[in-house]
């Protein structure tokens, strides 16, 4: 029996956890499997780039728990962007992908699969899954759902989200201190999150719930008001525009400065849309999703409050890479552990799928059938714990 790993798309505080707690239950429940990894991502898998799990790794598989970031590497490869695939050199003119993705895992013996990633990582699996079923080869493919997003149909919880808006928070507890290095500041907190609002909102809910637990010295201006948040924007909720202006405005002049969380999404259709009206051809990754690094949507957002709000010293931060390669916290890990534990039972068990909390089924860790899995999943913004939070920011 020969059972492969593979890891994909970002980071996410759960890929080397996942892979440690899948080594450890094989380690009891088939304990003479061969272990192997494809090495960054789909594009390992379609150079036929692996590493065997030595015995040594096998045996010291709890140090991966504590790990973050992915021991196997990464990559962004959609299987079924044929054109990129051939550009990339992964494929030769006239192949398809997926065949040889599925191919290369033919040659290679392997008896099991898990891909840990998002929704396309997933999506993609299901389509390799029905590739070798069709080839009558024997593969049974396990998913893990990974993404700090939380943006995955129909999965209550990802792997990796709760430690990244913990993380999130953590930073911001610390760049909120730069309000003190000049009057009237606007610090702009820009959190990942492409199309979902719930990372930006978790992470607010989680530094405001910190912010909760300290003293303050109102003496000398160390208020929990100026420490506090101003204004949450995630993609799920429109403002308007000039109203926040006059509404922020009196927070500047109250407090001497302003604090606002902003989704990365929550703009992006506004800025794109500019771009292109400009003439401006807009950059996008092999999964047509537009390059975010390239849009820089704390800046445009800056650039139209900074003046507005007459502030003196404008500081745009993103927590997005310090986030996702954290370390699982305690939250997180005992969700990787019990969600490696069925995806190894059903692996053994011949059983494909996704293993994750299935929202359509009272949040029960299930395996969920591949043609259920789709990305996009929205925050509901009516959420009563968000709408209270708006209220007690002054937003609402």
């Amino acid at each position: 029996m020969k059972i492969a790993f593979l890891t994909a798309g970002g980071l996410a505080p759960c890929l080397s956890a996942s892979i440690g707690a899948l080594i450890q239950h094989y380690n009891k429940l088939a304990p003479h499997a061969e272990l192997m990894g494809y090495l960054n991502g789909f594009r390992g898998l379609l150079l036929g780039n692996s590493i065997v799990i030595p015995e040594s790794v096998k045996q010291n598989s709890e140090l991966l728990l504590h790990f973050g970031g992915s021991p196997i590497g990464n990559s962004r490869v959609k299987l079924t962007n044929v054109k990129d695939c051939i550009k990339r050199g992964y494929v030769a003119e006239g192949e398809d992908p997926i065949q040889s993705a599925g191919n290369q895992l033919i040659r290679d013996k392997v008896t099991i699969l898990h891909t840990i990633g998002g929704d396309d990582t997933n999506t993609m699996a299901g389509e390799l899954s029905k590739y070798l079923i069709s080839q009558g080869y024997d593969l049974t493919v396990v998913g893990l759902p990974k993404t700090v997003d939380n943006d995955v149909y129909p999965i209550h919880l990802t792997l990796g989200a709760s430690t990244a808006a913990e993380q999130g928070a953590t930073f911001f507890e610390n760049i909120v201190n730069e309000n003190t290095t000049s009057t009237r500041q606007l610090i702009i907190h820009e959190v990942m999150g492409r199309h979902c609002g719930w990372l930006t909102a978790q992470t607010a809910r989680e530094y405001r719930q910190k912010l909760s637990n300290k003293s303050f010295l109102p003496e000398i201006l160390i208020t929990k008001d100026r420490w506090d948040l101003d204004a949450i924007y995630i993609p799920e909720m429109s403002f308007d525009f000039q109203d926040e202006v006059e509404r922020l405005k009196k927070r500047m002049d109250a407090k001497d400065g302003v604090n606002i969380f902003l989704s990365e999404g929550a703009v992006i259709g506004t800025i794109v849309n500019e771009k292109e009206a400009s003439g401006e051809v807009v950059d996008r990754d092999a999964f047509g999703h537009v390059r975010l690094d390239y849009i820089n949507p704390g800046e445009w957002f800056a650039k139209r409050f900074s003046e507005s709000l007459e502030a003196d010293k404008v500081l745009v931060q993103k927590s997005g890479y310090f986030a996702r390669s954290a370390a699982p916290n305690k939250k997180d890990l005992k969700l990787i552990i019990r969600s490696a534990q069925l995806a190894a039972e059903k692996g053994l068990n011949g059983e494909s799928g996704v293993v994750g909390l299935d929202q359509d089924n009272s949040n029960e860790l299930t395996l969920i059938d591949f043609k259920r899995i789709k990305g996009g999943k929205p925050f509901d913004s009516s959420t009563p714990w968000f709408q209270e939070m708006l209220k007690e920011i002054g937003q609402r």
